[in-house]
């Protein structure tokens, strides 16, 4: 089965990173009103991660960086490129990517941050299979890292239970065929519209820091639940549905559907409507929560300790978030 425009790039290893303190449902229930009942119904959510004070994103997607190096044999010297999706950077500049490129010693790599919320690690993936696969270099790191608990309100229940910290790197390397790993084909989308549904009002160009936007906690996640909640079901399967009919594929031609982890609900809708047994489905929401950029590749790692993953499956990934963003891609996996 031949993908359409395959991209000899595959990814090689999956590190993660993830901070041991937990904050469950239990924890919330002290915080806000709520209960562990209802943030199961509507998110599937059982737990969720948090840093320590005073650890950062780049802390993290370093950690997770030399995990995925060392998996796979590659020194951070023999890195090129580093591309960070993340909404959590260590500060406004230099860009994380920076951070990490001194952080794990990969003195002679370049890099650079991509701002997109939960559709992150996709679209940053797709950008790094394009640098492997045209053959400007070899080694690529992909790194989807978030730390959530630095812009969430913890007042503010419609926000609160959903976000965690953690999130993982790729290393991507080129591949000799399509059948030992490629990116195949993607279609990614925006809808600037919605921009306000889930956004952080203050701290840029428009809303800059004063006492104001701090008296008024907008610098805060704020989060249009029911705007958002439609906007995924309806998006994210129905780019999964036409990417496949473009490629002349059906959801029974899957091996693996692994979707952001935003809301079981979204997940459990998306599978019904490709007409995929939840056994093809990866779900780690109830472990982890949503870490925006972080939960692609917390998932694959999830998939990979599961062994649900083997050579020559074929992924279909699936995304959305903020922007209004949204994404699906198809990929070979090559190990």
């Amino acid at each position: 089965m031949t993908l359409r425009k395959p991209t000899l790039a595959r990814i090689s290893g999956v590190g993660v990173a993830v901070p041991p303190k937990l904050l469950t449902n239990q924890d919330l229930e002290k915080m806000v009103e709520t209960s562990d009942d209802w943030i199961v119904e509507r998110t599937g959510i059982k737990q969720r991660h948090l840093v320590e004070h005073g650890v950062t994103t780049s802390d993290l997607a370093a950690e997770a960086a030399l995990d995925v190096l060392k998996k796979t044999g590659v020194s951070p010297e023999d890195v090129e490129l580093i591309i960070v999706a993340t909404i959590t950077p260590d500060m406004h500049l230099p860009a994380t990517a920076c951070l990490v490129q001194h952080k794990i010693g990969a003195t002679r790599a370049w890099g650079f941050d991509l701002s997109i919320a939960c559709s992150g690690f996709l679209y940053a993936l797709q950008t790094g299979a394009q640098f492997v696969g045209n053959g400007v270099h070899k080694n690529v790191l992909v790194i989807g890292m978030e730390v959530m608990s630095s812009i969430i309100d913890y007042t503010d229940r419609a926000t609160c239970i959903i976000f965690g910290d953690g999130g993982g790197a790729c290393l991507l390397q080129p591949s000799p065929s399509e059948q030992e790993g490629c990116f195949g084909d993607f279609l990614f989308e925006v809808d600037g519209s919605g921009g306000d549904s889930l956004c952080v009002p203050a701290g840029g160009s428009k809303m800059p820091t004063s006492q104001e936007t701090l008296d008024k906690r907008l610098h805060f996640v704020k989060q249009d639940g029911r705007a958002v909640f439609k906007y995924a079901v309806r998006k994210m399967p129905e780019l999964c549905v036409n990417l496949l009919e473009r490629n002349n594929l059906t959801g029974s031609d899957i091996d693996l559907f692994i979707p952001h982890q935003a809301n079981l609900r979204i997940i459990t809708a998306s599978a019904e409507r490709l007409g995929l047994p939840m056994e093809k489905v990866l779900v780690n929401i109830n472990e982890y929560g949503n870490t925006t950029a972080g939960t692609l590749p917390l998932a694959l790692d999830s998939a990979l300790k599961r062994n649900l993953l083997k050579k020559g499956d074929l992924i279909l990934f699936a995304t959305m978030g903020a922007g209004l963003s949204a994404g699906a891609a198809l990929a070979r996996w090559g190990f």
